[in-house]
């Protein structure tokens, strides 16, 4: 069988180790187009844009939104790390020349113990971060978006007190740029539509 004509089936080859097109597969194709495109036009219509994009490109232009954004200090290691990320994120580490919005956290950690042995002597722990913040606009001093965003990071326990100590601090480490990365996210989107 030559492998220009069409093949009914499955979609495998024939033996001869010739692999083409199969007329069920093109069929598949062309549906997935056919149902795809209306959702994709439908998306331009409704407005759709991308997020990170400039306005010449028909995006948000939230980059330029998120450079105006100064960051209260949140008190605490874990605080400044979550800061810095913030401050990296938004303007790569230049102070907002005339903020539009100032963004305030407050951080709640706890540690929960995991994997807790007969003896009482957990193997394991969650380093939990709680952090409420609120998005307020300079102008007014009005607050525009708050809530709450949540890291968890797990680390084991050792009998070294060095090695219980850098895990931990590790585990903060992670937990802080998860919450610094949410934060992000939530603050483009928020700023995308204002």
């Amino acid at each position: 069988m030559s492998s220009a004509k069409w093949r009914e089936g499955s979609g495998e080859g024939d033996g001869s180790g010739r692999h083409g097109p199969t007329r069920r597969g093109v069929l598949r194709s062309m549906l997935l187009i056919t149902a795809v495109a209306p959702v994709l036009s439908a998306c331009g219509a409704s407005g759709f844009r991308p997020l990170h994009a400039s306005q010449e490109f028909g995006g948000s232009a939230v980059n330029d939104k998120l450079a105006k954004l100064d960051i209260a200090p949140i008190p605490g290691r874990v605080g400044q790390r979550i800061r810095n990320e913030l401050i990296f994120q938004s303007n790569g580490g230049t102070a907002p020349p005339s903020p539009e919005f100032r963004l305030e956290v407050a951080l709640r950690e706890s540690v929960s113990a995991t994997l807790v042995r007969d003896d009482g002597d957990a193997l394991g722990s969650v380093y939990n971060i709680d952090a409420s913040f609120r998005l307020i606009r300079v102008a007014d001093k009005t607050v525009v978006l708050q809530g709450v965003s949540y890291g968890r990071a797990g680390f084991e326990r050792f009998r070294s007190i060095f090695a219980n100590v850098r895990a931990r601090e590790e585990a903060e480490n992670r937990a802080a740029s998860t919450v610094g990365q949410e934060l992000k996210t939530r603050l483009s989107a928020f700023l995308s539509q204002a």
